[in-house]
């Protein structure tokens, strides 16, 4: 719980930092509108080409091995971001953003594989410390920026430290990598196969609400402080704000993967985190200035009960820790590459029109997609075992089960292996 907690602190403050600063980064590093759209999307665009390769490592290494390179690999990339900016800004972020990815994808699977009685209580776990991360980074980028005079090192660099130290306490999990004997005893789950998810409309239906879901988050985190900017808060109450929003998200982030998993359909948590969404982000940016705190706290809830949502489908909707390894890199993969589109069409719509109108109503038209995707995804079904011939919809026996098929065939005196 420690390891995942400390995993899932660093999936956010790396991004989540940097919008505040955005018109502070332009000036020092003299970065160009078409940059600062750029750098926006860079983190959703490798979680969309990253996250694809998460399963695939971790069939070869291990998830506990591969989540524990990745901590590092985030540290590495915070600080050569930082060291030198002028050349490494962008290498730095995809470096960073690049092991973000590989976390995203991997923790959901490891929470179903070690844990999946308890797996609600642990996604809250996660999710909470995400949401943490997230608040952190958007609530110091600004103060940090100021008190060290406009350091770009400091200012860029900071977020290394919870990476490193995140990499310290996930270290004791690199005993139980898969496929090979724990401390506990008996052998680890072999080696995940590969699970052709993508073949079942289920899967595209996760992949729908976890990608739109996504785009919705990055656009307005990309923007929000500039919005909020333009109405007329200064630059430390609109990263205050946006921090504020984290803390909606902090507000239900362990009460949702709990309430899903007692649910057989989660159609009716769907609904008001949809309209969560849509009503804080039109209060936000239409409704007077000084009731911005009350919108984004609705607007930080629905965020973060739509991702925790879109990560429980994940795990959920797949019958062995296989499937949900595979599922959750074609829905990250595949649905992170559809929210890329989110940082770049909010900056160069109102780039185009001098106006925030147009690109806000391309989102609030995109929370309408995401109530339909959210409601076929929530149905209670689980995707084909491919890994065990079990039909379609329907799920697998448990382990425990097909120990106890094999012990009466064995009695009986019939073959099996």
């Amino acid at each position: 719980m420690v390891g995942v907690a400390a995993l899932g602190y660093n999936l956010r403050g790396a991004i989540t930092s940097l919008p505040p600063l955005f018109p502070e980064l332009t000036q020092s590093l003299r970065l160009s509108a078409a940059e600062v759209s750029f750098l926006a999307a860079v983190p959703v665009l490798c979680f969309g080409v990253v996250s694809g390769f998460a399963a695939w490592f971790a069939r070869r290494l291990g998830e506990e091995l591969v989540l524990g390179i990745a901590a590092v690999v985030l540290t590495a990339g915070l600080l050569l971001r930082a060291a030198a900016p002028g050349v490494l800004l962008f290498p730095g972020t995809v470096l960073a953003a690049g092991s973000i990815a590989v976390m995203n994808v991997l923790l959901s699977s490891l929470i179903k594989r070690r844990w999946p009685e308890r797996a609600g209580m642990l996604i809250g776990v996660y999710i909470t410390a995400l949401s943490l991360g997230a608040i952190t980074g958007s609530l110091g980028a600004v103060p940090i920026w100021d008190a060290s005079g406009g350091s770009v090192f400091l200012s860029l660099g900071w977020l290394a430290a919870p990476a490193a130290l995140a990499a310290v306490a996930w270290a004791p999990q690199l005993r139980y990598r898969t496929g090979l004997r724990s401390p506990a005893g008996p052998a680890a789950a072999s080696p995940p196969p590969r699970v052709a998810v993508h073949r079942h409309a289920l899967a595209w239906q996760v992949m729908a609400f976890m990608g739109i879901q996504s785009l919705l988050y990055y656009g307005v985190l990309s923007y929000l402080p500039t919005m909020l900017r333009d109405r007329g808060a200064s630059a430390a109450a609109a990263g205050n704000l946006a921090a504020l929003m984290g803390v909606g998200n902090l507000a239900v982030s362990l009460i949702v993967p709990i309430l899903a998993q007692r649910m057989r359909s989660q159609r009716a948590l769907v609904v008001p985190t949809v309209l969560a969404l849509a009503v804080g982000l039109a209060g936000t940016v239409y409704a007077p200035l000084g009731s911005a705190p009350l919108w984004v706290l609705i607007l930080g809830a629905g965020q973060n009960a739509a991702l925790s949502l879109a990560i429980f489908f994940t795990m959920a909707r797949a019958p062995h820790p296989a499937a949900a390894a595979s599922l959750s890199g074609l829905a990250q993969a595949a649905g992170y590459l559809l929210a890329t589109v989110g940082p770049l069409e909010l900056g160069l719509l109102h780039s185009a029109t001098g106006s925030w109108n147009p690109p806000l109503i391309v989102l609030f038209s995109l929370n309408a997609v995401l109530m339909v995707a959210g409601l076929l995804a929530a149905r209670g079904r689980v995707l084909p075992d491919g890994t065990l011939g079990h039909p379609g919809g329907r799920s697998p026996a448990a382990p425990d089960e097909r120990a106890t098929l094999c012990m009466r065939r064995h009695r009986s005196g019939s073959t099996w292996t």
